[in-house]
C-alpha cells in the first residue's frame, strides 16, 4: 500500500472510531428518552357515523399493507468497486452523520427520522412529517 492511502486509512479509522463514539452515547440518551407513542385510531375518530358501504370502503383500505423503509443514504460506485467489496469494507454515503433517514411508504417520502435503540431494538422518531398536500402532489 502506498502511504497516501495509509494516510486514507488511518483518517477513515479515527473518523469511524468518533462516530461509534457519538452513536454510543447518542443511543444512551435516546434509549432514556424514547417512549411509544399511542397512534389515532381513525376509525374512532369520525365527527359524523359513516353509512354502511362508506364504513366497508374505509375497512378495505385501512387493511392494505404497505411497505415502509428508511434511507440512510445512497452512493453511486463502479461494478469493480461493488465487487471488491468484503466484510469490513466502508461505502461513503451521500449524507452527513447525524442527518435525518428518509422514511418511505411504498417508495414516497413520508418523513424525516432519527434512528433510535429501545430495549436493544432499533426504531426511528420522527422528527419531521411531509404534509399530506405535499404526498398527494408527488403522487400525480
Amino acid at each position: 500500500m502506498s502511504d497516501n492511502q495509509d494516510d486514507i486509512d488511518d483518517v477513515w479509522g479515527e473518523a469511524m472510531a468518533e462516530q461509534a463514539a457519538q452513536e454510543a452515547q447518542a443511543n444512551e440518551s435516546s434509549e432514556e428518552d424514547a417512549q411509544p407513542v399511542e397512534l389515532d385510531d381513525f376509525s374512532a375518530k369520525d365527527t359524523k357515523p359513516l353509512g354502511g358501504e362508506e364504513r366497508r370502503k374505509l375497512d378495505a383500505i385501512l387493511d392494505i399493507p404497505v411497505t415502509i423503509s428508511m434511507e440512510v443514504g445512497r452512493t453511486q460506485i463502479s461494478i469493480r468497486n461493488l465487487l471488491q467489496l468484503n466484510q469490513g469494507s466502508v461505502v461513503e454515503l451521500d449524507r452527513l452523520a447525524g442527518e435525518p433517514l428518509d422514511v418511505m411508504v411504498n417508495g414516497t417520502l413520508i418523513a424525516h427520522g432519527e434512528v433510535v435503540v429501545v430495549n436493544d431494538k432499533f426504531g426511528i422518531r420522527l422528527t419531521d412529517v411531509i404534509s399530506q398536500t405535499e404526498r398527494i402532489k408527488k403522487l400525480k
